[in-house]
């Protein structure tokens, strides 16, 4: 009986595979500067030369690029794959939000049960990192800011997840992600209590995964979301509620002249 020969993997193959894993995991991210050729042959314990033809490789994928100036770059385009005309649409139309809501339920959901599960002590590092970004932003009490380190927080769960789809899911609807939270914190915060009860909820959020309980951190994220969508739909029946008033009390003056 024959045997076919066994081939050794080519060095540059190796390296090939290697970088298209750390931007599938996202250890690359979209316009992240890898480090120097040479500190990176020496990192992966391999030639200039080998690492120089695995990264002309994903640079002839579309996945790498290089910049006037110097360095090579993880494409930035990467994330704006994930880009829909549909997606452009949905915050100007506010009747859409809850579905919004709705996803990140799914998503948020699945990804603070996989980080209870598989976060690492450097994981779990970055989550406490961002955790503390946020409570610090909540005290400057500024919309825009207070949104975008939410939506870090939440990323970085996703990142803790270890599932490349659900990573580059989240990761490609960002900046939709922002400005959907922008728009929920600017209404909740009339409510003076929102703030609190806001940080209650990532707290113990974060202590689930920390601690390592997938089934309770699925729980608190779908809390904190059903809580932003009850908030927001009461806001908008207050809302509804006082045009109808304001429509009748304009109507009267009339039917009296009448």
């Amino acid at each position: 009986m024959a045997y076919q020969p066994v081939r050794q993997p080519r060095i540059a193959d190796v390296i090939t595979e290697r970088l298209e894993a750390m931007i599938l995991e996202g250890s690359l991210k979209p316009g992240q500067r890898l480090p120097p050729e040479r500190a990176l042959s020496e990192r992966f314990g391999v030639s200039r030369p080998s690492l120089r033809e695995a990264i002309q490789k994903l640079a002839a994928r579309g996945l790498l690029t290089s910049r006037q100036g110097g360095g090579t770059y993880v494409t930035e385009e990467l994330n704006a794959r994930y880009n829909d005309p549909l997606l452009d649409m949905l915050p100007r139309h506010k009747e859409f939000h809850l579905d919004l809501l709705e996803f990140r339920d799914a998503m948020e959901g699945i990804s603070a049960y996989y980080a209870a599960l598989r976060s690492t002590p450097a994981d779990r590092a970055m989550l406490i990192e961002r955790f503390e970004e946020l409570e610090a932003s909540f005290a400057g009490r500024d919309p825009t800011l207070e949104a975008k380190a939410d939506a870090a927080f939440h990323l970085a769960i996703a990142e803790s997840a270890h599932n490349v789809l659900l990573l580059h899911t989240i990761r490609g609807i960002f900046h939709l992600l922002e400005k959907s939270i922008v728009d929920n914190l600017a209404h909740l915060f009339e409510k003076p209590d929102s703030r609190p009860r806001l940080m209650d909820q990532h707290r113990a959020l974060l202590d689930a995964i920390l601690e390592g309980r997938p089934e309770d951190a699925r729980a608190r994220a779908h809390e904190h979301l059903v809580f932003v969508e009850e908030e927001l739909l009461e806001m908008e029946r207050a809302e509804t509620r006082a045009q109808r008033a304001l429509r009748r009390a304009q109507a009267m003056p009339e039917r009296a002249g009448g």
